[in-house]
């Protein structure tokens, strides 16, 4: 196997060079049986703290798989500068959503209920393994935090007055999304995106009083969700984010 296709896989145990890593038994199958990773075989690991590190592995057998860590390949970067909170959506297309956003890169990713919002419910556990699938096959070495479901108003109270709060809206005037982006308030950005029904007047008055706030538009056609959610992240990484670091 070159090094330019080595595996990654997400552990949870701590990574420096030396440690002995065992693996679970899901992931153990992984290794063992689906990739058949061989004794002395390398692997790419990652934990969301510690960066990247080159593994290999050192016992045979497909129901225990251990690797011992060996050298760091690449160093913990910041977390990302985006978050990013949602009307949850049904399974398929939440896993999407999800996925995407990971690959965007948001810092944290929050379920927020809303008057409309058509699923109030949401796995957590579900959520964290896109989330994880996202990052490893995507070369990425931060987790974005993941919050338990709030309500709207319970959501806005907990975010700082700091924040920039960029909620994209069908019914907002067609505007420039770039321009509205690059001149609006200062403040780290997180993203909204309502339910398909839309925000309900109220709401939208609740998230318009906010002294740092960019109702933004999304283009003169009404875009689902989890398109939305691609469509946002993108502008606001673009005049916000990290798309012009090197």
């Amino acid at each position: 196997m070159s090094e330019g296709r080595i595996q990654r896989l997400f552990v949870p145990d701590d990574l420096h060079e030396g440690q002995t890593v065992a693996l679970a038994p899901q992931q153990a199958h992984y290794v063992g049986g689906v990739i058949r990773l061989p004794v002395g075989g390398a692997i790419l690991l990652f934990n969301g703290r510690d960066g990247e590190w080159r593994a290999r592995r050192t016992e045979g057998g497909k129901r225990e798989v251990r690797l011992i860590v060996e050298e760091a390949t690449r160093p913990q970067g910041p977390s990302g500068l985006i978050d990013y909170a949602f009307a949850p959506l049904k399974h398929a297309r939440l896993d999407y959503m999800i996925q995407k956003a990971v690959e965007m890169g948001v810092a944290r990713i929050s379920p927020v209920i809303t008057r409309r919002t058509q699923v109030n419910r949401v796995n957590l556990e579900r959520m964290e393994a896109n989330a994880i699938e996202a990052a490893e096959q995507c070369g990425i070495l931060s987790l974005p935090t993941l919050d338990d479901p709030q309500t709207l108003d319970r959501w806005l109270a907990d975010l700082g007055d700091d924040r920039l709060l960029v909620f994209c809206d069908e019914e907002a005037p067609l505007a420039d999304p770039l321009a509205a982006l690059r001149g609006g308030p200062a403040g780290r950005p997180v993203v909204l995106i309502g339910p398909e029904g839309g925000f309900a007047p109220e709401e939208r008055q609740m998230l318009e009083r906010r002294e740092r706030c960019v109702r933004l538009s999304l283009g003169p056609r009404i875009l689902r969700a989890d398109t939305a959610a691609i469509v946002a992240l993108s502008l606001v990484q673009a005049t916000l984010g990290d798309f012009g670091t090197v």
